[in-house]
């Protein structure tokens, strides 16, 4: 209680002087003069970028952002909304277009097939097509596109993945993976008819598509049989592995890995035990499923994304040829869908933690890094709170039922509860808690995804690419083109060019040929059943 009652006096402290500061026109005088010398001094950066930090954070809108940066500031006893997050400093700033083919929303698939590999797509797919339909196997033959991991890859660039989500899930899987449904992560989840058609699951793809220096996230029940005991719970029968084929993917992945110096691991004594400077190849999946929440975290179990981030760079940078890394804030996503501000905002202060390590372990003059979110939510931001109020508060103004209601909130999800026709009366609820779910406006099981525009932030060679509206299909050809990989190399000359592999594949206008019209209808249907599952 007396930390409690010294923190809010030190706030009340610090707002109090930043008030009588701000009173002052000269000081927002100076401060913009500033920050317009900067700008003026600013001088584009036209080089080759070696390395590629891609940093994404799932469902990370403008409101979350914004609010985000806020909490970070309330973390550190300052009023917030002045704070300067590491995201705020990327001097190139613009906004993607997030709608999929066939929806005006999309989901995490549709985004990232756009982002990684440069063309738009439907709903609940990834690394293939609008050619293909969601679900049904026989569309995706033919209509796969490669990604962005791929086309580095085939550079001689060392590449990795790092989420806080399974490494099987959509944003990681279209880096390396094609299917007609994000939800095959096993062959357990794939239905009978899609196994006979010849597609393959996702965590199979991880071994068999493309040679992945560092992978780190969750995801070890799709990667062993049947009954497999989780080595962390052994007595959780969720936690036990799913594979009806019997095969043992991380088995596998060490057997192809002889002659390297390559590492699984599964807690984080033996992750902190590796030693990057002579590790070629790290697998490190920290759950059965996604990573805990950043403020559930245990420290002793499981590492930080500011830890599995430090720890894949310093691998992949060794590499002369320079690397491609996508880093997966994947868990502010799953926080909104359960209506949880609280948990999606130290997410994302994470995460924004995250890009500050990748920003000091490289060199600005030789790697572009790239910060967006692949979609929004409907996460509102209002009720004229007072200046330093806590970002997890209530309003100072009441609605017109006469009851409070809190400065966060959402447009659908659990939140919406209401009695005899009365919202909840949180007059005496600690909103500011962990397990607080905001109210929202309509009942839903789960929040689902908003579809306005997404920032979209940059630094480094080629920055200045990354302005203005585009589409989000749009982001993979500027980091490509930066870093000369892939299909555009026209730009590159004087430089060793790769061979003919590396130009992406795309079939993408492969039509369907004699079962489009049953194709189509059977995709529509798995589509709109899939939107009852969607995370």
């Amino acid at each position: 209680m007396e930390l409690s009652r010294f923190a809010l006096l030190l706030v009340i402290f610090v707002t109090t002087a930043a008030k009588v500061e701000e009173e002052n026109p000269e000081f927002w005088r100076s401060q913009a003069r500033q920050t317009l010398r900067n700008a003026l001094n600013r001088k584009l950066n036209t080089d080759v970028a070696k390395n590629i930090l891609f940093f994404l954070g799932d469902g990370m809108g403008i409101t979350t952002y914004t609010a985000a940066r806020i909490l970070k500031g309330q973390l550190q006893n300052h009023t917030g909304e002045e704070t300067v997050m590491t995201m705020d400093t990327f001097p190139h700033v613009g906004l993607a277009k997030t709608y999929s083919v066939d929806f005006q929303i999309a989901d995490s698939a549709a985004t990232a097939t756009a982002y990684l590999c440069g063309v738009k797509t439907n709903l609940n797919t990834i690394g293939v097509s609008a050619a293909a339909r969601n679900g049904v196997c026989r569309s995706q033959m033919g209509n796969e596109v490669t990604s962005i991991l791929k086309w580095a890859k085939d550079a001689g660039k060392s590449v990795g993945i790092v989420t806080t989500t399974r490494v099987q899930h959509a944003t990681p899987a279209t880096s390396y993976a094609h299917s007609a449904s994000r939800k095959w992560y096993s062959d357990a989840d794939m239905p009978a008819a899609a196994k006979r058609d010849g597609c393959t699951d996702i965590a199979s793809q991880l071994l068999n598509n493309t040679d992945i220096d560092v992978i780190i996230g969750g995801g070890r029940k799709y990667m062993t049989p049947r009954g497999t005991k989780d080595p962390e719970y052994p007595k959780d029968y969720l936690s036990m592995g799913k594979r009806q084929d019997k095969r043992d993917l991380i088995s596998e992945w060490q057997s192809m890995k002889i002659g390297k110096v390559a590492h699984y691991v599964w807690n984080k004594t033996d992750f902190d035990a590796v030693d990057p400077e002579t590790t070629d190849y790290l697998m490190a999946l920290f759950e059965p499923g996604d990573l805990r929440y950043e403020a559930e975290r245990d420290p002793n179990m499981d590492p930080s994304i500011v830890e599995t981030t430090e720890k894949a760079i310093r691998i992949l940078r060794k590499n002369p040829r320079g690397f491609f890394l996508l880093v997966e804030g994947g868990r502010i996503d799953q926080a909104h869908h359960d209506g949880r501000a609280y948990m999606a905002l130290h997410e994302t202060v994470a995460f924004d933690n995250a890009i500050a390590k990748g920003l000091e372990l490289t060199s600005e003059g030789e790697t572009l890094t790239v910060v967006m979110a692949d979609h929004s939510h409907p996460f509102t931001f209002n009720g004229y709170p007072f200046r330093g109020q806590s970002i997890l508060g209530k309003s100072p103004l009441w609605a017109k039922d006469m009851l409070p209601y809190t400065t966060l909130m959402y447009g659908n999800g659990p939140g919406h509860k209401i009695t005899n026709g009365t919202r909840p009366d949180i007059r005496n609820v600690d909103t500011k808690a962990k397990a607080y779910v905001q109210q929202s406006a309509v009942p839903t099981d789960s929040a689902t995804h908003s579809g306005e525009d997404v920032a979209v932030l940059a630094r480094g060679p080629m920055a200045h690419l990354f302005h203005g509206v585009q589409e989000q299909n749009y982001i993979a050809h500027a980091m490509a083109y930066a870093a000369c990989v892939g299909a555009d190399m026209g730009h590159c000359r004087g430089l060793t060019t790769p061979s003919s592999a590396h130009t992406p594949l795309d079939n993408s206008n492969t039509p369907l040929g004699a079962h489009g019209p049953t194709v189509l209808i059977c995709g529509l249907l798995s589509t709109f059943l899939a939107l009852k599952v969607l995370i």
